[in-house]
């Protein structure tokens, strides 16, 4: 066995302890293990540009992150919260359930990537989710505020899980249809896609009423603390 590309790990811990580019670092490991494993340099250059073009969307995943942090480093979780502060009539119920409907339209027509909790749930949503509820709740304690966000995250997962089986050319659909092929069973993925419509719209109603639900729950907790403190006054 060639333990002689093995060097390219030496090469990924050297670089980042020397804190150079990732980028860099990863490329030159790359090359360097691509090299002493006897690989020629024109097919390894396409070996390079072709596990790039397959992972380009974990890569723009990758350079959202650095983007948001930067933002949320700015206040864009400040400001959010004080945009949806000034909506008159807006409650934590209503605002996720809007959002739902968002997320899972979006998720119909494949834009599966607009949203998620890197990208709108943590920076987003959920600060948003929190200014929402404090218009009828007033300030919310640590237990609150968890349920709030957790409730976010929670409805970015639904919008997304029950929308996109409606989008013909996702993953999950053509899934459905290979298995259904291995069985015997012939069906298009506009079939699957139609037929995936009556449960997303069972998901988007059932998801409402628990947020409804959340909503009122928090109210009647806040409520009880509210007559207890006085009580005890």
């Amino acid at each position: 066995m060639n333990y002689w590309p093995l060097l390219g790990i030496a090469v990924v811990v050297a670089g980042f302890v020397l804190r150079f580019n990732p980028v860099l670092v990863v490329v030159v490991a790359g090359l360097t293990s691509g090299l002493l494993a006897g690989i020629a340099l024109p097919d390894l250059l396409a070996l390079l540009g072709t596990s790039f073009v397959e992972n380009r969307a974990l890569l723009m995943f990758l350079l959202t992150l650095p983007v948001i942090g930067l933002l949320e480093h700015y206040g864009l979780r400040e400001r959010a919260k004080e945009w949806i502060a000034s909506f008159r009539g807006l409650t934590l119920a209503r605002f996720q359930i809007a959002y739902l409907a968002i997320r899972q339209l979006a998720s119909m027509a494949g834009l599966t990537h607009v949203a998620g909790p890197a990208q709108t749930v943590r920076p987003l949503v959920a600060p948003m989710s929190e200014a929402a509820a404090e218009r009828t709740l007033g300030e919310l304690t640590d237990s609150e505020r968890e349920q709030v966000r957790a409730s976010a995250a929670a409805t970015d997962n639904i919008g997304l899980f029950f929308g996109e089986d409606v989008f013909v050319a996702i993953g999950a659909v053509l899934l459905i249809q290979g298995f259904y092929a291995r069985n015997g069973i012939e069906l298009e993925p506009l079939t699957i896609a139609i037929w995936a419509l009556p449960t997303a719209i069972a998901a988007f109603v059932i998801h409402s009423i628990r947020l409804k639900l959340l909503q009122r729950r928090l109210e009647r907790t806040r409520a009880a603390a509210t007559g207890t403190a006085d009580a005890e006054d």
